[in-house]
This record gives C-alpha cells, structure tokens and sequence, in this order.
C-alpha cells in the first residue's frame, strides 16, 4: 500500500481539527481530506465538508467522534471500511477489538493517541494495531510524521500512553497556571507572572528536548547546593509528594480510559466479546 491519497475523517472536533491544521501545514494537498460532520461550521479551503457519510472509497477513515456516540455511527460507517480500508481511531478507550468487532471487512485497525500539539508538528502518536500489513503501517506512519512523533506499542499500555501523552498537556498546563499563581500570590503582577511561567516552561522544554541528559539530570545540574533552586526542590521532593501525586493522577486517568474500554466491549456485538 502507498501513501494514503483519501483519507475520511469522521468527526473532527478539537483533535481532529489539530491534526488536519497539522497536515495541511506541512505541504499535504486539502483534496486528500474529507471530513463528515454535521455540526462543524467550516473546513479550511479545499477539504471537503458534510455533513452525511459518501458513497465513496477511501484509503483510511479516521474516527474522530466522542467514544460515547461510537456505536451510534460504527454500522453506517461499516459499509464504507473494505479490504483496501484502514480504520484509524482517535476515540479514547476503544480498543482494537471493538474497532474489529465494528469493521471486520477492513484492510488493519490503528489506534492512535495524539494530542493538540500535532498542530504545530509536536505531539507525541501512540499507536498500537492489528491486522495490519506492513505496507498499511508504512502509508500510515507516512501519514502521521507531519504531526509529530510516532511510538508502536502493545495495546495494555495504551491507557497509560493516554494519560501521559493524550491527558498529558491539561496536567502540564495545570502546573504553568499553579506557577504563575503561585507568583501572584507573592505579589508579581498576574499578567507578567503568566508570561514569565510561559517562557520558562517553552525554554526548559526545548532544552530537555535538545539534551543528551535526562530531565532528572538537568534538574540536579540546575541545583547549586545550598542554593535558591535546591530550597524550591526540597519542597517539591518533601516526602515524594510530587512523585505520588503525578502517579495518582496518572493512575486516575488511565483508570478512567480503562472504564470506557470496558463499556465499549460490553456493547459489541454478541459473538466478539472476549
């Protein structure tokens, strides 16, 4: 299999409408895109945009929708995923085996787990699949290098790989804002402490990205004993609260993907379920 030239992108909200700004900035051509959805109100120039599915074939469909509504338009979908079809999911805590249970004519089932950054070429692609030649796997890991970096991994580890990478970025985001609130409460005007704790983290980021070295080592690196990082560290570290409270979080989130894979087994249908 070559290059995908038409991919299907049902429901394209927030992610999906990160990933398609992905592709279209780096060079792909809009034609190859198409995208169902009946509630968003534009695409960019040259996507094609409706609002029911086609009667048309294509090289990969993308699903897009909320997990919650998976079941509600997997048998109109159905018809569309022949053998030459790659099914590609973004819906977080559908497994593989309910992707086949829905699709058992398509040509390989790929989960994928991005997040926003794919817009800007830098999100981190979890990606776990079955039945998948290793044509299919070439075309898609062409497909999904404009975005970011791609990691295959076994499928258990995909609700983790979800809380890291996926839920990963509110975590983060979370910490910037606790950041600048924290100056704030200090008496640093919010608007300065804001721009401050942005710039630190784009520029510590960049740095672990760059380095040879762990982050763990560029934070003792950082540290000068006796020094006003080391004081800042020690609270941080007092009784590993940061350490189990990045695990807990972690944990909570996983679990949660878990309850969704769970629902969404219990309703495939009868002579799938494992």
């Amino acid at each position: 299999m070559k290059s995908f030239q038409s991919v299907l992108i049902v429901g394209c909200g927030n992610m999906g409408g990160a990933m398609l700004a992905g592709w279209l900035a780096s060079g792909l051509a809009p034609s190859i895109f198409t995208i169902v959805d009946p509630a968003l109100q534009e695409a960019p120039a040259g996507v094609a945009l409706l609002r029911e599915l086609p009667d048309a074939d294509f090289d990969a469909i993308m699903l897009g929708v909320k997990p919650q509504l998976f079941d509600a338009v997997a048998p109109d979908i159905e018809r569309l995923a022949g053998e030459r079809t790659v099914i590609l999911s973004i819906m977080a805590g559908v497994e593989l085996v309910s992707l086949a249970a829905r699709f058992p004519r398509a040509a390989g089932h790929i989960r994928i787990m991005p997040n926003l950054a794919a817009a800007l070429g830098k999100s981190p692609l979890g990606l776990a699949g079955q039945h998948v030649s290793d044509s299919a796997k070439h075309a898609v890991e062409d497909l999904l290098r404009p975005l970011g970096s791609g990691e295959w991994i076994d499928e258990s580890l995909f609700d983790l790989v979800t809380a890291l990478a996926g839920s990963g970025p509110a975590f983060v985001y979370r910490f910037i804002d606790a950041l600048a609130s924290g100056a704030e409460s200090l008496g640093m005007p919010r608007a300065q402490a804001d721009r401050l704790a942005l710039a630190m983290v784009e520029g510590a980021s960049a740095l672990a990205a760059a380095s040879d070295v762990t982050p763990a080592e560029l934070a003792r690196r950082v540290t000068s004993p006796g020094g006003t990082t080391a004081a800042g560290l020690k609270v941080l570290d007092e009784g590993h609260a940061l350490a189990e409270l990045v695990e807990a979080t972690l944990r909570a989130a996983r679990d949660r993907g878990a309850e969704m894979a769970a629902a969404a087994r219990a309703s495939m249908p009868e002579g799938h379920k494992t």
